[in-house]
């Protein structure tokens, strides 16, 4: 199948021509020519697979094929909710690529940056507003903003902005657009909550799902490190160096935990920098901005922070500490091995996170071999440690299994690839 035979105008098929694109992914080839009919539609994707483009391409469209009629300043049709504002911005930007050879104008809105520069644009007039539902909130609230105009509603990774506490923000941002308008709602999983707020919202969707939910992408390579905690950075370092990765995302649980990780790798001799939500959208921006470029090799982050992240073939995504809940794992590893292209995630595990590795594995439903490396291997005399749920702030205890059958490679982190070896399943020794 080809873009051209999804009913897309001869604008939007040369942005997408002069991006590259040849071939839609299979979400888009689903989720457009749905979206162009009209239809509600609930779209189940991990990220990775092309579904920006895949709403963004039809949005385009039907925004094109009914034009704003009358005079006077463009009114707001079409409005893309996300969590984070790397999300906001990375949507904007596809917002922006695609619809380059149209006339139609867009602003994209969050905080952490002044309001006034976005109110000037929004009294200028646009088209499509990208935004996070907490500045949106704020321009709706100083009436810098009009919303009664919306005729296509989105709301990107749903899921996330449920976890995120929006709910609220939601329904009030609900409470303001028009009853009659079409909705298109994307997320990773479609949890009791997300049906809920679908049933409330929308009309006899359409529902399309492109992959078995909460599975890891067949084109990352999985694997686990086991290391006790305090050695976790020195492994991490010997990785990156005795390797000569260039560019390296690494997950942390905590704010604290990135700024720490980023500023060891740093006496090490390995450039990097942390973003996190207590960073500035400025800080945030160049930091990415470096990362991309080359400039740093190590880009710290934590899970929302993350959120958004759009690499071109990243390599490497290493988590240096296992999510407390098990789906955002499936979250972090996307980030590399995206549009077909190959990647590797590796987690540092250690005695604290054998639960929660166990919760990952139940979840994809697969063990990720393990390779322990010589002169790393764990301190069986070490206890387990709770560590902190996260989105319940509960403990979370860990027991260690006996017989776990953890792999030994003799070999060094240098050149990891091509002389460990890997232990494989371990669904034997459970």
């Amino acid at each position: 199948m080809s873009f051209e035979s999804l009913g897309l105008s001869a604008d939007l098929l040369r942005a997408v021509s002069d991006k590259g694109y040849s071939e839609p992914t299979p979400i888009q080839q689903q989720a457009i020519p749905l979206i162009l009919e009209g239809r509600d539609l609930m779209g189940g994707a991990q990220t990775g697979t092309g579904k920006t483009a895949g709403f963004t391409l039809p949005l385009l469209q039907r925004l094109i094929e009914n034009p704003h009629q009358g005079k006077g300043r463009r009114p707001v049709r079409a409005l893309i909710l996300t969590p984070t504002r790397e999300l906001a911005a990375q949507v904007h930007e596809s917002v922006q690529t695609y619809g380059r050879h149209l006339h139609l104008k867009s602003v994209v809105i969050f905080g952490g940056v002044s309001i006034n520069p976005q109110k000037q644009k929004l009294i200028k007039g646009v088209d499509i507003v990208v935004a996070t539902p907490g500045r949106l909130l704020d321009h709706v609230g100083q009436r810098s903003i009009d919303l009664s105009k919306v005729d296509i509603l989105v709301l990107d990774e749903a899921d996330r902005m449920l976890d995120m506490g929006f709910i609220h923000d939601i329904r009030k941002v609900l409470n303001i657009v028009p009853k009659q308008k079409q909705v298109l709602l994307f997320s990773a999983t479609f949890s009791n909550d997300i049906k809920q707020l679908a049933n409330g919202l929308m009309k006899d969707p359409a529902l399309i799902e492109v992959a078995r939910s909460n599975v890891a992408t067949d084109t990352v390579k999985q694997v686990v490190h086991p290391v006790d905690k305090g050695r976790k950075r020195e492994l991490l370092s010997a990785l990156i160096g005795g390797n000569d990765w260039q560019q390296v995302l690494v997950f942390t649980r905590t704010k604290h935990g990135a700024n720490r990780l980023s500023e060891q790798l740093g006496k090490d001799g390995i450039t990097s920098a942390a973003i996190h939500g207590n960073k500035s959208q400025g800080a945030r921006t160049r930091a990415l901005a470096d990362f991309k470029s080359g400039q740093i090799r190590v880009l710290v982050a934590t899970d929302i922070a993350a959120r958004g992240i759009d690499i071109d073939q990243l390599p490497h995504v290493v988590n240096f500490e296992l999510p407390n809940v098990a789906e955002d794992y499936v979250h972090r590893i996307g980030r590399t091995g995206r549009a077909g292209n190959e990647g590797e995630a590796m987690s540092l595990v250690c005695v604290d996170e054998l639960k929660l590795l166990k919760d990952i594995e139940r979840l994809i439903k697969k063990d990720i071999p393990s390779i322990t490396f010589e002169g790393y291997e764990p301190d069986p005399s070490i206890k387990p440690e709770p560590i902190q749920n996260g989105r319940g702030g509960q403990k979370r205890g860990t027991r260690r299994p006996s017989g776990t059958g953890r792999g030994k490679a003799r070999s060094n982190p240098k050149g990891h690839r091509n002389r460990q070896k890997s232990s494989g399943n371990r669904s034997g020794n459970r």
